[in-house]
């Protein structure tokens, strides 16, 4: 699978353009501010129906205009095919493949299995457990659709629970009966959440290490490890235990909701003691581990982005990551760089063919 052409019309920064891509890498060279990133952003909205750096779907939509299409062109095995994402001001979101309209767009997840490395991985690190949840589900919801499902329903309904719960302390009232519901459909999800992600980790974990390893050239001893509530109690007993403290904050405090990851460096957090290149080294071996766990499962090669990947990396890092995306089991690969000097060093080493765009 790879992506032949990418069509964009006033998305972002980019009024109209049209590229033709290699196979195999695409190199896109150019001063910050040019658009670099938008081109790897747009392939990544084709695979997810949104963007990774913008959330909101209106500020995708190059200022002065009213609406933004994407549309790419992917050869499938000996089929093409095509998606095309739209949104226009005032109106709902288009996602399309090959003319037909999506009704959800969770169900075009998979379809184009897809991995990115970016500066904006470092929040993987610095911030809250929600974007590290956000990584596993986003992994593990690409080869399973009814995992992505789970976590939908029960983020719903959790959102519902704590607004039964801010509505119990609005009205100094209290009706075990109907929060009993919302437990009940907690309960349901979470336990296949838990399993799902506790099977994932085993899998992912020793991954890993391993491309970490690869990359830090054996110097450095770093380990992952998954927490949850779930580990040690069922989720009844965990929301009978809370219900006071549930009431009293209005939120609800137990649940796979509250699943975390630990990134340590020499038995330490990263985030403390971890340099910068040793933080982008983690980084970037975490999701060359999430494209190797999604080859395995769907039997090809995911697209994988790299965008400024290279940053705070000496070049002998930067080699090595070539290097590594140079073998036979990495299929088509988008970088962006702003040094075309450190790009084409590494690359004359590579064995692939390959495409620079000046931007």
């Amino acid at each position: 699978m790879y992506l032949k052409q990418l069509n964009l019309t006033q998305y972002k920064n980019i009024t109209s353009k049209t590229f033709d891509f290699n196979p195999k890498i695409n190199c896109f060279i150019g001063d910050n501010g040019v658009g670099k990133s938008n081109v790897l952003d747009a392939i990544y909205h084709l695979a997810f129906g949104k963007s990774y750096f913008n959330p909101l779907a209106l500020h995708n939509i190059q200022i002065g205009t009213d609406f933004f299409v994407i549309e790419g062109r992917y050869q499938i095995g000996k089929k093409e095919e095509k998606i095309i994402c739209s949104l226009k001001k005032g109106q709902k979101k288009i996602l399309k493949r090959n003319g037909k309209v999506y009704e959800k767009i969770a169900d075009h997840i998979g379809r184009i299995p897809t991995v990115i490395i970016s500066p904006a991985d470092h929040d993987l690190i610095a911030e809250g457990s929600a974007i590290r949840r956000k990584f596993i589900d986003g992994v593990i919801g690409q080869t399973d659709a009814l995992y992505l499902q789970n976590v939908i329903e029960y983020n719903i309904v959790l959102s519902q629970r704590n607004a039964l719960l801010k509505f119990f302390a609005l009205n100094h009232n209290f009706d075990a009966d109907t929060l009993e519901i919302y437990n009940e459909q907690l309960i349901a999800r979470s336990q296949s959440i838990y399993e799902k992600r506790v099977a994932f980790m085993n899998d992912f974990i020793p991954v890993f290490l391993a491309r970490y390893s690869s990359i830090s050239d054996h110097k450095e001893p770093v380990s992952l490890s998954y927490e949850s509530q779930l580990t040690n109690s069922s989720h009844k007993v965990l929301l009978n235990k809370s219900i006071s403290r549930d009431k009293a904050i209005q939120f609800t405090t137990t649940g796979t909701h509250k699943d975390d990851l630990h990134f340590l460096i020499q038995e330490q957090p990263i985030k403390k003691f971890g340099s910068q290149g040793q933080q982008k080294t983690f980084l970037v071996a975490l999701k060359l581990a999430q494209f190797d766990f999604l080859k395995a499962q769907i039997g090809a090669a995911p697209i994988l982005l790299l965008d400024d990947a290279f940053d705070k990396l000496d070049q002998k890092r930067v080699s090595q990551i070539i290097g590594l995306v140079d073998q036979h089991d990495f299929g088509q690969i988008f970088l962006t760089d702003t040094h075309e000097d450190r790009t084409l060093e590494a690359l004359s080493k590579s064995q692939s063919s390959y495409e620079i765009f000046k931007l």
